[in-house]
């Protein structure tokens, strides 16, 4: 059995290399977006997948699995909207994307290793649509920092969110990809 930092970079792999893929037909267009904007399509991506677990019935032909992809990448995008600011065009050569790509998944990755220590990996305990709830959870606590103009008074700020959601997401494909997953008969 893969352990867990083996189950990670797996996944990650896997959302890195859709990364690659739409940085080639797209380019770092992502990069006009502000922060809000990144907030709200990881609002997009984490209701589908609650309507999906809630509904149980697609219209799209795309499951969850892609939506728990996209989540990790934009996760990823809104760490470095925050960091660099939104630009009026796509201002990042792929190469660049990719390394500050790689830079914030080491961080999130590294923030997981020291969280799972100190929670003794209870996450596996969980159940998927609890990713779900709890990253919805975080997205309105994003909205309202950012409401905030990002001031907190004792909380966290964006990027902590952002870090998290990305770590519920990475999560949920571990689960989804490792775990074998009960069946409704």
């Amino acid at each position: 059995m893969l352990t867990t930092d083996q189950q990670y970079d797996a996944v990650i792999h896997q959302c890195r290399d859709i990364f690659v893929k739409k940085l080639t037909d797209y380019g770092s267009s992502w990069r006009i977006l502000r922060p809000s904007s990144v907030t709200d399509q990881l609002f997009i991506k984490a209701n589908r997948i609650r309507s999906l677990e809630t509904k149980k019935e697609a219209m799209i032909n795309e499951d969850a699995r892609n939506e728990w992809i996209a989540i990790v990448n934009y996760g990823v995008i809104g760490l470095i909207q925050l960091e660099k600011g939104y630009a009026e065009e796509s201002d990042l050569s792929p190469q660049e994307a990719l390394a500050l790509y790689d830079v914030y998944v080491q961080r999130a990755k590294t923030l997981m290793i020291a969280k799972n220590h100190d929670y003794d990996e209870a996450w596996r305990m969980m159940r998927v649509e609890s990713y779900t709830d709890l990253i919805l959870m975080k997205l309105s606590r994003t909205k309202q920092i950012e409401d905030h103009s990002g001031r907190t008074l004792i909380s966290e700020g964006i990027d902590a969110n952002y870090f998290d959601m990305i770590n519920y997401a990475v999560f949920a494909l571990i689960k989804i990809e490792f775990e074998p997953q009960p069946t409704n008969s």
